[in-house]
């Protein structure tokens, strides 16, 4: 069980890290601050908090969900594909400025975090509350960037 929390740790913390790569000067460069944000905007600080804190708990939450679940075939695709999508939001909205497809890419990754709790609620039972702190988040982070397409 601890070789399955050390390995999700690694690979989840390499998404965050590849995607902070891609981001670039991200939060501090001047096409971010200019622009309109929602008034509900946490300050920067917020967001290394809750990511380290959303994947720990994640991490834990795949761990788990492994380990109990015999449909792992499934289980890898979502969280292959939710690794990719939480990658790939960086450069699309930081880098390439694209509010429109990082609403897209951002509604995808928490339809695939949705799908995890939904598929996977029973199996879990109150292991569930791992996986909140994410899709929580990811609604907040997909008002954040609708509010940044249709203001700006």
């Amino acid at each position: 069980m601890v070789t399955r929390i050390l390995l999700f740790l690694v690979l989840n913390f390499a998404a965050l890290g590849i995607g902070g790569f891609f981001t670039g000067s991200g939060v501090s460069s001047s096409w971010y601050a200019e622009l309109s944000k929602a008034p509900w905007t946490p300050p920067g600080w917020v967001f290394g908090v809750a990511w380290t804190t959303i994947m720990i708990c994640f991490s834990f939450y795949m761990a788990f969900l492994l380990k109990s679940n015999e449909n792992k075939n499934l289980i890898i695709t979502l969280f292959i594909t939710q690794w990719i999508l939480n990658i790939l939001w960086n450069p699309v909205f930081f880098y390439y400025h694209n509010a429109l497809l990082g609403l897209i890419v951002i509604t995808a990754l928490t339809l695939i975090v949705g799908t995890f709790i939904v598929k996977f609620w029973g199996a879990m039972g109150l292991k569930n509350i791992l996986i909140f702190p994410y899709f929580i988040w990811l609604l907040i982070a997909s008002s954040l960037n609708a509010f940044i397409l249709f203001k700006n």
